[in-house]
């Protein structure tokens, strides 16, 4: 064409989360076996079921005209305004039903946020990087994401010293983005590390992102910690959804909450910005807006929470005990979401590799692992060529480390546990060849 017409961040928008899937179906045609999909985290997927009164709700609201047509630009007023009642009775910074908006999903909260930010300014979130964000960053700024460092050796906890230094020595860093419960590692940190976070942001004149749509998906005895809580007067942006705590990911319905907006004239300018894109599309979809008071106000909904974190808190257990036997990696159970991440801790060589069970399938793997491909890359084709078991490489999350991500979704037992033993043998497998 006589003119460029690609952007400039086109090549940081990347999704190995789903890219994988058409390889998986491609080893599934081949081999006739079913794939055992570990890497996405779609609930629904993996068989669970909504409660019925709570397809109840949403059956009864499909049935009322309104629920067909558009909704206000920053969404129902009725769910906005029971959002910010709740958000005030367990936060220290205030809010009004102004102060929220609604998209189709986090995934677009996410692209406006980055989207609307001048270019130049950059926002430093964490290494291992959910994709959404690292990608929706780095393209806005047409440069790779700035990153601090998630350790696995410290329970994935935050380099804070790290997070510090490249906010003084980088004046493009504009905010700081925490997710909380964390997103590939399931950790869930401590108030004092996103108290100090927020002090961070004081001190340098930063906002503060928090992605908490797993904010209430929190077992093994931990608490999580809101923004709201200790944001104090720092200016800031909370995401939070149900696709994953109903769950119903399909309804692609997320909110932002935005604290301290009014105390400083460029970040209201920036929110602004926000929902004036969000005008141009006029609404997000009406249905799953207008049930959520109804279903969250309801006396069987904290139980179903408790129920369902009952249930990841012993997937959580049952992958400690299996990998507690696997030598060569690294596994920190999740104390929230339901996602682990493995990390191999012992050298990777270019030889290792996963017995294919046939010539046609060793040849299409093969193909997909050249000379030089990321060792975590090379087993995670490995295993799905020879086990059917589809996870994500962990260099795909913006990190050096060397490993995957996989999730606890799997409802039935023995499957799950047996899916996790032939992982953790394929690990030995690899690490011996």
């Amino acid at each position: 064409m006589r003119t460029n017409i690609v952007h400039i961040g086109a090549t940081e928008l990347n999704y190995e989360i789903r890219k994988i899937v058409d390889v998986a179906h491609e080893i599934a045609r081949m081999s006739g076996q079913p794939i055992q999909w570990e890497n996405i985290g779609d609930p629904i997927q993996k068989g669970e079921s909504l409660p019925l009164w709570m397809k109840e709700i949403v059956a009864s609201h499909a049935m009322k005209d309104e629920t067909y047509g558009y909704s206000p630009t920053k969404g129902l007023l009725e769910t906005r305004e029971f959002l910010a009642k709740r958000r005030n009775s367990q936060g220290n910074v205030k809010i009004d039903a102004n102060d929220i908006l609604f998209f189709n999903g986090l995934g677009d909260a996410v692209s406006k946020v980055y989207g609307f930010l001048r270019r130049e300014a950059r926002v430093i979130g964490p290494s291992p990087a959910y994709p959404t964000h690292s990608s929706a960053e780095a393209a806005h700024s047409g440069y790779p994401p700035i990153t601090y460092r998630l350790d696995p050796a410290r329970g994935w906890m935050p380099d804070l010293e790290e997070l510090r230094n490249k906010v003084k020595y980088n004046e493009s860093i504009a905010g700081i983005m925490i997710i909380n419960p964390d997103n590939p590692t399931g950790a869930v940190f401590p108030r004092e590390i996103i108290e100090e976070m927020v002090q961070i942001a004081r001190e340098y004149k930063l906002f503060l992102v928090a992605d908490e749509i797993y904010i209430n998906m929190v077992y093994n005895g931990k608490e999580c910690t809101p923004i709201s809580e200790v944001v104090e007067e720092v200016p800031a942006i909370a995401l939070k959804g149900i696709s994953k705590e109903f769950p119903w990911p399909g309804g692609r319905c997320g909110w932002m909450e935005v604290y301290n907006h009014h105390k400083d004239p460029m970040f209201e300018l920036y929110i602004q910005s926000i929902l004036n894109a969000k005008m141009l599309e006029v609404s997000s979809t009406t249905l799953p807006q207008a049930v959520i008071p109804e279903v969250m106000s309801n006396p069987e909904y904290i139980n179903w929470q408790k129920e369902r974190n009952s249930f990841f808190e012993k997937r959580s257990q049952m992958i400690g005990k299996i990998f507690s036997d696997c030598p060569g990696v690294i596994v920190n159970p999740p104390d929230g979401a339901f996602y682990v991440s493995v990390v191999f801790d012992a050298p990777l060589g270019e030889n290792m590799h996963l017995k294919m069970p046939g010539a046609d399938i060793k040849s299409y793997i093969d193909k997909l692992c050249p000379p030089g491909v990321e060792p975590d890359r090379k087993f995670v084709y490995h295993l799905l060529g020879s086990r059917n078991i589809c996870v994500v490489p962990l260099s795909s999350f913006v990190t050096d480390l060397r490993g995957f991500r996989c999730t606890l979704l799997e409802k039935d037992d023995q499957k799950f546990e047996e899916t996790y033993r032939t992982i953790a043998e394929a690990i030995q497998e690899f690490l011996k060849s």
